[in-house]
């Protein structure tokens, strides 16, 4: 085991299938589970347009996160991005363990609904399902990049068939009058329009995930052109699913047992089809397997990156020669999540998370804006218009504005 600063780096073997997978498996967790409910009892019918309004929202963050993953192919992606916008080393540490902290976090939080999910077949320790399964999918990550992928790409896959499964039993309730443009599109009512803004403001949350591809940026072939199509590419199978899930649910359920409902896709099957929902707590959980070893292979890398810019110790950026992965950071990584998984066994931390994604999107934005003014068309790189950065900073500012005024 070597060091990268020794010739031994990781290798670029994520092609862009799998990584579209890795992708939209971290873009759909397990929230879209339960998180349609929520929505549809704020949007009620409108639902479908409150996912297409967050659709929009995150869309243009995408495109600065695309053109800055083809100039920064490296892994720590955000915290590289801030450096080379912003000048600063202490803002893109502190970005960088930010962003590894809310990944460890959401891992743990995640481990704790795994186990939800697990005694529902089989009653163990608490801690011993939670210990297993850490060491599993930590022995995955170190297994290799290509073999961590293509076992998320298997999990989304068995992710996206339970949203299918609910979209193929509920179909039949959705009638012609239901997609008329009169029942989709919302009048020009000053009530409806805020519902659906606060039902936007609350689907935003399904759509975040897609910047945790930039972390992985170092291991994909030909990233210049690879990661800005399976970033939009993602964000698109994304926001088609979440859109048809709304339609269905709707249709086959009233829209006040879908908000009262803490597993409304379980419902809706349990409704179309007259059977326990089972097979898609099953489902369910290989959705939470899928996040958990997506952001341990996620928070290895960003400590990784920053090691190998000597951000942080270098024994983190020591990389396995064997099966080309960073060892230490994996290990210290599942160490940690882990732990938290013990002492913070109900951890929620949507908001907060929330919070501190959105201010990253904004910095990475302004970053973006500066970056344009000193370089604006680098060789082989697709750039956009200033506007686009300039366009996801004030909507991004809203929305940290929005959730601000929610708190109080």
């Amino acid at each position: 085991m070597e060091g990268n600063n020794s010739g031994t780096g990781l290798k670029r073997v994520i092609s862009l299938p799998l990584l579209v997978f890795y992708g939209l498996g971290n873009i759909l967790g397990a929230g879209i589970y339960v998180l349609i409910g929520k929505i549809a009892g704020i949007s009620g019918i409108y639902t479908p347009m409150a996912f297409l309004l967050a659709s929009i929202v995150v869309l243009f963050t995408a495109l600065s996160y695309s053109e800055l993953s083809a100039r920064y192919p490296v892994s720590a992606g955000e915290a590289v991005y801030i450096y080379e916008g912003l000048g600063s080393r202490r803002l893109s540490l502190v970005i960088g363990l930010a962003i590894s902290l809310s990944g460890i976090l959401s891992a743990a939080t995640l481990i704790d609904g795994f186990y939800g999910y697990f005694s529902t077949f089989v009653t163990l320790p608490e801690y011993l399902v939670s210990g297993i399964l850490v060491a599993l999918l930590t022995l995955v990550a170190l297994w290799g990049i290509g073999e961590s992928v293509k076992a998320a790409s298997l999990f989304t896959l068995i992710e996206v068939s339970g949203l299918l499964l609910v979209i193929y039993v509920a179909a039949p309730y959705v009638s012609l009058e239901d997609l008329t443009l009169k029942k989709i599109i919302p009048p020009l009512d000053g009530s409806i329009l805020n519902s659906i803004v606060l039902g936007a403001f609350l689907a935003f949350y399904a759509f975040i995930g897609f910047e945790d591809m930039v972390n992985i940026a170092q291991e994909v072939k030909a990233p210049e052109k690879t990661m800005p199509r399976a970033i939009m590419l993602s964000l698109f199978i994304a926001t088609l699913l979440y859109i048809a899930i709304a339609l269905v649910t709707l249709a086959a359920v009233p829209v006040t047992s879908l908000a009262a409902s803490d597993a409304p896709l379980a419902l809706v099957y349990e409704t179309a089809t007259g059977e326990k929902a089972a097979i898609l707590s099953l489902i369910g959980m290989f959705a939470v397997l899928n996040g958990v070893l997506i952001q341990i292979i996620m928070v290895s890398r960003i400590l990784y990156g920053m090691s190998s810019e000597g951000w942080l110790p270098r024994f983190l950026s020591s990389v396995n020669t064997k099966t080309a992965t960073p060892v230490n950071a994996t290990l210290l990584t599942a160490l940690v999540t882990f732990t938290l998984t013990l002492l913070l066994p109900l951890l929620t931390l949507a908001q907060s998370t929330s919070f501190l994604i959105l201010t990253i999107f904004t910095l990475v934005n302004i970053s973006l804006i500066r970056i344009k003014l000193k370089h604006p068309a680098p060789e082989g790189v697709r750039t956009y218009p200033m506007w686009v950065p300039v366009t996801a900073v004030v909507l991004n500012l809203v929305m940290l504005g929005l959730q601000t005024f929610s708190l109080f």
